[in-house]
């Protein structure tokens, strides 16, 4: 396997990613691709020519071996980094998708025209992509853990199996090349996929808080935008807002009973006033006969 290649692929992803992502991807690259590249490899490499029976049955050794190792170390954590890191891949597709439609955008439209304001930012689907594939990359962890736990028992290896599997003809004992080593190293891994989970779901909760305090601060935004202010003159009661107290009731003002000023608005004489005084005023002109 090419891990350098697997290593220019994925150093693309590091630019998408958050700070626990890039974090993630040291800790993938440092503690687990080189120690399995330098160390892990060697250790492993003659597990079987080092799995030594007392008996000389033909057949005996390989079917204990198998019985007791039937994935290997090495090659189960080969499997895992593979499944691990396979879902970041899935962020630089989506990249190119949308680097791809970008392209063919301004092409029609123009090329000073944006269809994205940042095809790398994480936002729409492709916030559900990387979310997605945090999901995955965690449960790959969890699952490759578990089978090596149900498999070898808690990890851990003994000196000394008994094997009783045909063709071997009794009990026959089996002891394992370097155990000490091998669980020293088999821990290390353990302990670096561990790490790896923590930092993801570290990860996966930094995401979503961070999107539910951008969707609270746009409510916010918009509530103030739509609602105007409230204003201490705009309020009917009687006493301001910040005299009045836990017993006291809001009343509304009301306006004194309306009285006209007669000295300064003389009242106008009615119409039957002025008929009689226009009768008064006129002379007799009666005729006499």
């Amino acid at each position: 396997m090419d891990w350098k290649t697997l290593q220019g692929l994925l150093s693309g992803v590091n630019k998408y990613s958050t700070a626990f992502g890039r974090i993630w991807l040291s800790v993938v690259f440092v503690f687990r691709v080189m120690v399995y590249v330098v160390a892990a490899e060697r250790v492993w490499g003659d597990d079987q020519k080092d799995f030594d029976c007392n008996t000389k049955q033909p057949g005996c050794a390989n079917v204990c071996y198998d019985h007791f190792f039937p994935i290997s170390h090495i090659r189960l954590w080969a499997l895992q980094l593979i499944f691990v890191t396979c879902p970041s891949f899935m962020v630089v597709m989506h990249v190119a998708y949308r680097d791809e439609r970008e392209r063919k955008y301004r092409a029609k439209h123009g090329e000073n025209t944006k269809l994205y304001a940042n095809t790398g930012k994480k936002h729409g689907g492709l916030w559900w992509t990387y979310l997605l594939s945090l999901f995955a990359k965690t449960s790959f962890e969890i699952g490759f853990l578990y089978v090596l736990h149900h498999i070898y028992n808690s990890f851990y290896l003994p000196r000394l199996v008994k094997c009783d599997v045909g063709p071997c003809p009794n009990v026959v004992d089996c002891y394992i090349g370097r155990p000490t080593e091998k669980k020293v190293f088999t821990y290390f891994m353990v302990g670096a996929s561990a790490l790896c989970i923590v930092l993801s779901v570290c990860e996966i909760i930094y995401l979503i808080s961070k999107r539910l305090v951008g969707c609270t601060n746009k409510m916010k935004r918009r509530e103030r935008y739509v609602r105007p202010p409230y204003r201490e003159e705009d309020s009917h009661c009687t006493l301001p807002v910040r005299d009045l107290g836990h017993d006291l009731e809001c009343k509304p003002e009301t306006k004194p009973d309306f009285k006209p000023d007669f000295k300064h608005y003389p009242l106008m004489p009615s119409h039957r006033l002025l008929k009689d005084d226009l009768r008064a005023s006129a002379p007799n002109l009666s005729c006499s006969t």
